[in-house]
């Protein structure tokens, strides 16, 4: 079996001049080199750091994959909470604005309901568009997982955190052993 170069010199590709050339230039690099000193073989680094490369940009994309169906999920769980905690407002008669995106939006619910809202017992979810409400606590878990998707939920006041508890009015003493 011949060499690449003495094919090509048999084909006519290269000429004898040439090939002398090539051959003397090769000597004369791995005779500058130092001894134990490893050729470097520039197609090899080549290969190298595209290989580096793809699996950086294989990881960014994976990467990106995995925070999307995060987001997927979180809207998935989001859906479910409203979806079986959400209360009915088809008796609404009461007209409740709020402002979201920018935009005043409107909302029938019976006169309950809007007090609820204004004391921060009930909040306003938006899902797929939609405007639900549900009670605080739901609002809250709802408010950890996306924090855009409770539209509205305010704050309960000191005076008003004691209405449902029907011990508020006793004051437990300091001293008290159980």
């Amino acid at each position: 079996m011949a060499s690449l170069q003495d094919q090509l010199l048999k084909a006519g590709l290269a000429d004898k001049k040439k090939a002398t050339a090539i051959r003397n230039e090769k000597h004369k690099q791995r005779k500058q080199q130092p001894k134990g000193a490893v050729q470097v073989n520039e197609a090899e680094q080549r290969v190298q750091q595209a290989r580096e490369e793809k699996t950086e940009r294989d990881r960014q994309l994976n990467q990106k994959r995995q925070a999307e169906a995060q987001k997927k999920a979180i809207q998935a769980q989001i859906r479910q909470l409203v979806g079986t905690n959400r209360l009915n407002r088809s008796h609404g008669e009461t007209s409740y604005q709020f402002v979201h995106d920018k935009k005043i939006k409107k909302m029938y619910v019976d006169d309950m309901m809007a007090d609820q809202l204004a004391r921060g017992r009930l909040a306003i979810i938006c899902v797929g568009g939609d405007y639900e409400i549900v009670a605080e606590g739901v609002a809250r878990k709802i408010q950890e997982r996306d924090a855009q998707a409770v539209v509205v939920l305010h704050e309960r006041t000191k005076d008003d955190l004691g209405d449902d508890d029907p011990y508020a009015g006793y004051e437990i003493p300091d001293d008290l052993m159980w």
